[in-house]
């Protein structure tokens, strides 16, 4: 996959995250609370140590109280149509550079710069590597997935499905979920995500 860093860095997702924390007066502590996820890691993500992949990044959004389109708008971004060119989508490694276990895939925003949207309408990238269970996440809302390369090990609740090229999935996000890239080749979707206010 493409060295996305700099890209990621552009977007200063901690910092909008600290920002938006202190505006609310919020500590750390309380936004642990909120979102159920350690302080640690709260001050790895705010620090842009961490990039959080997008189901943590919800439960972030929605105990700040912000569409999960905050992220990945520029500010001041009022338009009502974006066009998103190929290679400009606000690009973002879900990959942490201090840990080993990494997130399957890698994410970038179709809708970067449109300003209140429902719909978090994403390119991923999944890499190929064995399951392992603490994938799996749940969030309120739905996903759209469909598969445009490579072979998708899906995991929804007990169910595991296999998934290729042409493939599509919906699903309610409520649910236990995850996936991985399965064969020779990384594997590339579109997912859109609709998050429940």
């Amino acid at each position: 996959m493409s060295d996305i860093r700099e890209e990621v860095k552009d977007l200063q997702i901690g910092f909008k995250i600290r920002r938006l924390r202190q505006e609310r007066r919020m500590t750390l502590q309380n936004l642990s609370e909120a979102t159920g996820l350690s302080k640690p890691l709260l001050s790895q993500v705010e620090n842009e140590q961490v990039i959080p992949p997008l189901a943590t990044l919800l439960r972030i959004a929605k105990a700040l109280k912000v569409g999960l389109h905050t992220f990945f708008q520029e500010e001041g971004s009022v338009e009502k149509c974006v066009l998103v060119r190929a290679g400009d989508g606000g690009a973002h490694d879900t990959h942490s550079s201090r840990s080993r276990r990494r997130t399957p895939y890698d994410y970038q925003s179709l809708g970067y710069g449109k300003k209140h949207r429902n719909l978090e309408p994403f390119l991923i990238e999944f890499e190929v590597q064995p399951w392992r269970d603490d994938l799996l996440v749940s969030h309120e809302g739905e996903e759209f997935l469909y598969i445009l390369e490579g072979q998708v090990e899906f995991h929804y609740g007990d169910e595991v499905m296999t998934v290729g090229a042409g493939d599509s999935l919906y699903y309610d996000s409520n649910e236990l979920h995850g996936y991985v890239a399965i064969g020779d080749i990384p594997a590339r979707a579109v997912a859109v995500i609709y998050s429940v206010d």
